[in-house]
């Protein structure tokens, strides 16, 4: 999906990661699901680029729907993985603490777990080598991403703010369509170690210039980010 002359996501509104395409060379937030590979190959080729144009790529977190085809383009391309220190044991390892997953139905539950099946998302391939990033770092990628800390989902969630996508990209600090309710619109995400830590950590994004929000999951929100942590503790 094409958001911008330069920004595009990978996936659907189960599972998204995002490109970021410039003269210098792509940045990429996140990296989905192993099976998204063969997306990644689809939209570089409409780009007229191939995986060495990447630069590096930003997760959000280190969870395994997050990790995706990350150690694939490190070991076979060279691209760095940048993550929070806090979250960059997950990332290597996927060691992670047990969290009550919450409200669920059948059918978004089995959706989601197909869609993860068929995208080998339950054959995690973990990132062998991190570099890792803290709350307040300018990345020298292409948009110069700035890394604003998130806690609450995982200790090492994050937002990247990229000012020239006009985005702040928050993996799973919030969501737009529960994977495993069904839900749409904007509110809390399943599987977040702390709840109350996650929606506290909404209003570090409140000042941020952007009129993108782009979660992990569900659809892209056009909204300023000054208005997020009201619309998501409305519903939560």
């Amino acid at each position: 999906m094409k958001l911008a002359p330069h920004l595009h996501r990978l996936g659907n509104d189960i599972v998204s990661c995002y490109l970021f395409d410039t003269d210098e060379g792509i940045t990429l937030i996140d990296a989905g699901l192993p099976g998204h590979w063969r997306d990644l190959r689809r939209a570089l080729s409409s780009l007229g680029k191939s995986p060495d144009d990447i630069r590096g790529v930003v997760l959000t977190h280190g969870d395994s729907d997050h990790i995706g085809f990350a150690e694939r383009l490190r070991t076979t391309h060279g691209v760095p993985v940048f993550v929070h220190a806090a979250d960059a044991l997950r990332a290597r390892t996927g060691k992670k603490p047990k969290v009550a997953a919450g409200p669920m139905r059948p059918g978004p539950s089995l959706g989601f777990l197909g869609y993860a099946l068929r995208k080998n998302g339950l054959r995690p391939r973990y990132v062998g080598e991190v570099t890792e990033i803290a709350d307040g770092d300018v990345l020298d990628l292409p948009g110069s991403p700035l890394i604003v800390g998130m806690p609450g989902h995982s200790p090492g969630s994050v937002a990247v703010h990229v000012p020239a996508a006009d985005a702040v990209f928050v993996g799973d600090a919030l969501t737009t369509r529960h994977v495993l309710t069904g839900r749409t619109g904007p509110q809390p995400a399943p599987f977040t170690d702390d709840p109350e830590q996650a929606l506290t950590s909404l209003d570090r994004i409140a000042g941020l210039s952007a009129s993108w929000v782009l979660p992990g999951h569900g659809a892209p929100w056009r909204v300023s980010p000054s208005r997020v942590s009201e619309e998501v503790r409305s519903v939560s």
